[in-house]
């Protein structure tokens, strides 16, 4: 693993002096790209200046040592800003190849001799030329491509550039540490163990020194590798964060790279913050507040990014009004960078709106849903860009019903629409996530506004046969939403075929994806009539319910409890249709009562067996039954305990039983007796000063009802 790199005391490389330097008259173009620039048509992947790329290839492993310098600096040269290059020259195996020129260059020893007083100025040896080439190649390669990241970890350059930084020449190591780097700004980068004794003095000793790419290097990899608390607290303990908000003065790349690493030290973690702030009067938090007005726009979105992990984790800073909205109009400005800020800001904006009121509030009136709305409309937008928009729209449209109806009137319902059939799954997902927030809208489902939208219909159930799972399950999002709509529309999902490929998912081997699907199965059965339980039964048999009522998953039990829970819930003929095949789906109702520790579970279950009391004599007899099963043995222990539960809507649900159990029929005397042979009325009495009123004024119904049994 890559601590054990940490530090170098003794490299398994050979002696280093044994040679005298070589050098030759070649320039160090230190060329690591940082963004996708144009390349000419003479470095295009398909030509060279000796051949195509597969000859260029062959010669990185030529015997000439001229003829692999040119070749390596050509293939540099060449891939900058370019990933279909990249991508190519990947495919012809170069990584490997100047991987293992950069291996025998450090084995060889010269590179690391330093160099004569007398060379000029921006001269390098031979072996040391060779390292910088080389180096700088593999840094292109994983330069904002991480296809090129893994590729060079794979090849393991990862601890020889590792050994550049103790390279006696600054060039070398400058060029080392930009690479490491590149590296480092990618997921795929190895975690850094900080918790090490000697990793985390290596990692000191980087933000220490004077080179800005070293320092930016440590603080790069502080940033990818400081997840957990401990590493939090130890990154503080060990002076880092101090020496980070010394960069906040320095270059532009120290800032941006500070930035990262106290975002990923403050993330989650009060306690960190207000150890690290307090002693130092805020000075720290006025130093990143500051950077919000910096003229680049790079600094000001990581600045806002770093104020909001410190806001998010704490309530000490960020809360006033003024810095509020402070980091949304600045958020709002920078949606218009043409760049990697602009496709990064949406996300940003995100996590400071993500489920708080009050932001969305300044949001809205900041105009920010038309900004959004405004980069949706851009040809040729960047996928991730758009990705974003959509699930920040979508966190502003989370709570507020007047963000909603902003959101519709923008008529933005058509695009959205066409996001759900895009390429990219990302955009999928993100689409439907959005949908599932504005398709909360009572006001909207009530009129039926979204199910009535027959492209938006069609459009949903396709995606519910998306090769994606995770796209499957965004859908179903959206389907359990828009099923509710308190109105006789949905003869349209079912006439498309909705239901039918409800009826499939609920069958998936992906419990995310049964559990969804019975959620929308649950909501398409809140009052629905007879005609649409009946197609339901029709689709599901009483076998697959009883299973999915025992299946392993809580959420699946739960959501086809919740099933059953609207089915039973009406009609004498709905409350029927349990007691088929023998009553295979009370008897699952009854062994989940009996043995599930969930509440969710238990309060689905418990209201099951509300609603089929609510039915005719033979229903309320079985439901009797399953609470007693034994003459003058008592209930069933569940039964007592759910009475007794310290939560009240357990409570709530067991008395609602005993309710509708005792509501005047010809039966109803007979099981009046039995609640008092049993004991069950005396533990109702008990809780006649229930803490919850709902609690309280339902058991007062239940005794009005009994009270002809005793004093109560």
């Amino acid at each position: 693993p890559f601590p054990s790199l940490f530090p170098f005391s003794s490299p398994p490389y050979k002696s280093f002096r044994r040679r005298r330097i070589r050098f030759h008259a070649i320039l160090l173009p230190l060329s690591i790209d940082t963004t996708d620039m144009p390349t000419t048509a003479s470095a295009s992947f398909t030509s060279g200046a000796d051949g195509g790329p597969t000859s260029l290839v062959a010669r990185l492993s030529s015997g000439d040592p001229d003829v692999k310098l040119r070749a390596l600096r050509e293939v540099k040269n060449q891939i900058i800003g370019s990933k279909t290059k990249k991508l190519g020259y990947i495919k012809l195996g170069a990584v490997p190849r100047v991987a293992s020129i950069l291996s025998a260059a450090i084995a060889d020893g010269d590179c690391f001799q330093p160099a004569p007083a007398a060379s000029p100025r921006g001269m390098l040896g031979y072996s040391s030329n060779v390292v910088v080439q080389s180096a700088a190649a593999l840094g292109s390669f994983a330069c904002g491509f991480d296809e090129g990241v893994q590729a060079v970890l794979a090849a393991g350059a990862l601890p020889l550039l590792v050994r550049l930084l103790d390279h006696p020449d600054d060039k070398v190591v400058d060029v080392g540490a930009r690479s490491l780097k590149m590296i480092y700004q990618s997921e795929f980068a190895p975690k850094y163990e900080i918790l090490e004794r000697k990793s985390l003095e290596f990692l000191v000793s980087l933000l220490n020194r004077e080179g800005e790419n070293v320092t930016e290097l440590g603080a790069s990899i502080i940033a990818h590798s400081c997840r957990t608390v401990e590493e939090q607290k130890t990154m503080l303990e060990a002076g880092v964060l101090k020496r980070l908000v010394s960069f906040l003065d320095g270059s532009v790349g120290q800032r941006d790279a500070s930035l990262g690493s106290l975002a990923a030290a403050f993330r989650n973690n009060a306690e960190v913050i207000t150890e690290f702030m307090g002693p130092h009067g805020g000075k720290p938090f006025n130093a990143i507040f500051r950077l919000t007005v910096d003229s680049n726009p790079k600094t000001r979105l990581l600045a806002c990014q770093c104020l909001i992990v410190i806001r998010n984790a704490t309530d000490c800073y960020v809360q006033e009004l003024g810095f509020k909205r402070k980091l949304v109009t600045t958020l709002l400005e920078l949606l218009d960078d043409p760049g990697q800020v602009g496709d990064e800001c949406p996300f940003v904006l995100s996590s400071l709106v993500e489920g708080k009121e009050d932001l969305h509030k300044i949001a809205l009136e900041a105009d920010a849903m038309v900004k959004l709305r405004n980069c949706m409309d851009k040809e040729n937008v960047n996928p991730r860009r758009l990705r974003g928009v959509l699930l920040a729209l979508a966190d502003l449209c989370s709570k507020l019903e007047s963000c909603r109806s902003t959101f519709l009137s923008m008529k933005v319902l058509k695009p959205l629409t066409g996001f759900l059939n895009h390429k990219e799954e990302d955009i999928r997902i993100a689409a439907c996530t959005c949908l599932k927030n504005v398709t909360r809208s009572v006001k909207n489902l009530c009129a039926g506004y979204f199910m009535k939208n027959e492209a938006l219909v069609n459009a949903l159930i396709l995606l519910l046969t998306d090769a994606s799972e995770e796209v499957q399950v965004a859908a179903l999002g959206v389907v359990s939403n828009i099923v509710v709509d308190f109105t006789t529309h949905k003869s349209m999902f079912v006439a498309h075929e909705g239901m039918q490929q409800l009826f499939c998912l609920s069958k998936s081997m992906v419990p995310a994806v049964r559990s969804n699907a019975l959620r929308a199965l649950r909501n398409m059965t809140f009052l629905a009539d007879d005609k649409c339980k009946e197609a339901i039964y029709l689709g599901m048999t009483p076998s697959l319910i009883a299973n999915l009522i025992r299946d392993d998953e809580l959420s699946v039990k739960e959501q086809a409890l919740a099933l059953v829970r609207n089915l039973v819930d009406g009609s004498v003929g709905s409350i029927e249709q349990v007691f088929a095949d023998d009553s295979i789906i009370l008897d699952a109702v009854g062994s989940q009562l009996q043995c599930c520790p969930n509440a969710e579970v238990l309060l689905q279950g418990i209201y099951v067996l509300g609603n089929i009391a609510c039915g005719n004599e033979i229903h309320k007899e079985a439901v009797t039954c399953l609470l007693f099963p034994l003459a003058g043995r008592g209930p069933e222990p569940f039964f007592v305990n759910f009475l007794l539960s310290s939560d009240s809507r357990l409570r709530l649900a067991t008395i609602w039983v005993l309710i509708n159990l005792t509501l005047p029929s010809p039966g109803a005397l007979k099981r009046q007796e039995r609640l008092q042979n049993e004991g069950v009325l005396s533990i109702v009495r008990s809780m006649v000063n229930d803490p919850c009123l709902d609690v309280k004024i339902r058991v007062r119904t239940l005794l009005t009802q009994t009270e002809h049994f005793g004093d109560f």
